[in-house]
């Protein structure tokens, strides 16, 4: 069985095939950084532009090192959403015009089930049941998985999504776009005892998560000690900790709460050599293991498309002619 994933939800273009004895047989993926960099963020017309101009040649490109035709291909996934409706609809025009002239199904993918699959990719993938910490620019979710395609949400943020707080702290502290990495790069010089930042909500029961008032805690700290560049590095610093306390406080509480001792990290910010770090430490204490995608499906790829729309493929699941995608 062999499957074709199209990533097109944002400003990245991935594409992927993906066989179901081979595994993943070859991904390809284009950033848009250098596109919105000058904007300071995403600018949703040029990604949807880009997306249109790329995702003939990536597909080109993966079919060739795949050695197979489009003929080949057994189903098209897609990312139908959630994302920018421009962006999602390049991806699912073509998923659809490719479904229609080859007579094969053609497969809605959720962004965010995806990225919690994404390390099912990997040598060796958890088992079911487990906890999922989706966190990313948009979201930010702690997920009880009992089996594919049964989620219960424990836990998600009730203002900005982690990545987004690291975004918007990052254009405080003056920092180039993508902002994410740049904070973590500047935390690195920063002295961690000079700024203390609030742990949000890790005093209240639950596991929901709160990121914006860290963000205006570093407006603040900004605005009272000014903008040297050991100061930048102190604010970055202490806004990470306290992010980064914040996420595994919560997973080790969802984790003694529902008896779970494995833990998938996933989206964007699982790419955070501290996050990790700290996420290992607390697996240690807690006896459990934590499982990611490798570094490179971290971010949006088309990898993880196409393994989510190989499992839906699988359960019979396909989508109608008609257009829809869910910003």
């Amino acid at each position: 069985m062999i499957i074709l994933g199209i990533e097109t939800s944002c400003d990245e273009t991935g594409v992927a095939i993906y066989d179901s004895t081979k595994n993943l047989m070859t991904h390809r993926l284009h950033s848009q950084i250098a596109l919105h960099a000058k904007f300071g963020g995403v600018v949703p017309e040029l990604a949807s532009r880009d997306h249109v101009r790329k995702i003939l040649p990536l597909i080109q490109e993966v079919l060739i090192a795949a050695g197979i035709e489009l003929q080949n291909l057994d189903a098209i996934a897609y990312t139908a959403g959630p994302g920018l409706v421009g962006a999602l609809l390049v991806g699912a025009a073509l998923a659809h015009s490719l479904s229609f002239a080859l007579k094969i199904p053609a497969v809605a993918v959720n962004h965010m089930e995806a990225h919690l699959l994404a390390p099912l990719l990997e040598p060796n993938p958890p088992d079911f049941p487990f906890l999922a910490l989706l966190v990313s620019g948009g979201h930010t979710q702690l997920i009880e998985v009992t089996a594919f395609g049964k989620y219960n949400i424990l836990g998600e943020t009730v203002d900005d999504a982690c990545g987004e707080a690291f975004d918007k702290v990052a254009k405080i502290l003056q920092l180039p776009y993508p902002g994410g990495p740049a904070l973590e790069q500047l935390a690195k010089k920063g002295k961690s005892d000079r700024f203390h930042f609030p742990r949000p909500m890790v005093n209240r029961k639950g596991l929901d998560f709160s990121f914006s008032g860290l963000k205006t805690f570093a407006l603040n700290c900004f605005n009272e000690f000014g903008g040297d560049e050991q100061t930048r590095a102190d604010i970055a610093c202490a806004f990470q900790d306290a992010a980064v306390d914040t996420l595994v406080i919560k997973c080790r509480r969802a984790i003694q709460q529902t008896g779970l001792l494995r833990l998938v990290v996933a989206g964007g910010v699982s790419a955070n050599e501290m996050l990790r770090q700290k996420l290992e430490h607390m697996a240690k204490t807690e006896k459990s293991q934590v499982y990611y995608p490798r570094l490179e499906f971290c971010t949006d790829n088309g990898a993880m498309v196409a393994y989510a729309g190989w499992k839906h493929f699988m359960l019979g699941e396909k989508t109608d002619m008609e257009i829809k995608v869910y910003p």
